[in-house]
């Protein structure tokens, strides 16, 4: 029961990068798929993997929510194609990860599929720094859980490779950018 639950919050959270530009709801974002995300590590390669991820969402959220322009910005003018990406993303991924492929994780699959998806549309899709770099976050922590899909193996690399991404991209310097 807390794998499915786990799927839709990296839903949630990789739809709400998607579709905000504010940094308040780009932090909540990272904060949601990191916490579904670190579920997946948990179940899958045991608390110090969640514990990493946990600690990198947590320090990439925390920047982000310091950091680009005020506000939510949820679902600002123009943003219905992004609305409808992630929803279609959504039913897509599910698809895929319960009737194209087989074995058991099927919500894993599914949250690493959305992640995926929609932190690189995100960044094929914006020139906002912010968004961008909470996109990279987000497809870093997702690229971690992800070696746990067909493995039988889990090594903890990967999730602290992915979580130190996660951190350091969040403390990258903004550019600033001059209207001219």
């Amino acid at each position: 029961m807390i794998s499915p639950a786990a799927g839709i919050v990296v839903w949630l959270g990789a739809s709400l990068i998607v579709v905000s530009d504010g940094r308040k709801g780009l932090a909540v974002g990272i904060a949601l798929t990191t916490v579904g995300l670190a579920t997946f590590a948990f179940l899958t390669a045991g608390p110090i993997a969640a514990i990493a991820l946990a600690l990198g969402g947590a320090v990439a959220a925390t920047r982000r929510y310091v950091t680009g322009a005020e506000g939510w910005a949820i679902l600002p003018p123009g943003s219905t194609p992004r609305l409808v990406l992630s929803l279609a993303t959504a039913l897509i991924a599910f698809w895929v990860a319960a009737g194209l492929t087989s074995g058991s994780y099927v919500s894993l699959r599914f949250g690493v599929i959305v992640a995926a998806v929609l932190s690189v549309a995100r960044v094929l899709s914006t020139n906002e720094q912010t968004a961008l770099l909470s996109a990279v976050a987000l497809l870093s922590l997702s690229a971690a859980v992800a070696t746990a899909m067909g493995s039988s193996i889990t090594s903890l690399w990967p999730y602290l490779g992915g979580a130190l991404v996660a951190a350091a991209v969040g403390w990258l310097p903004l550019r600033r950018v001059s209207a001219a």
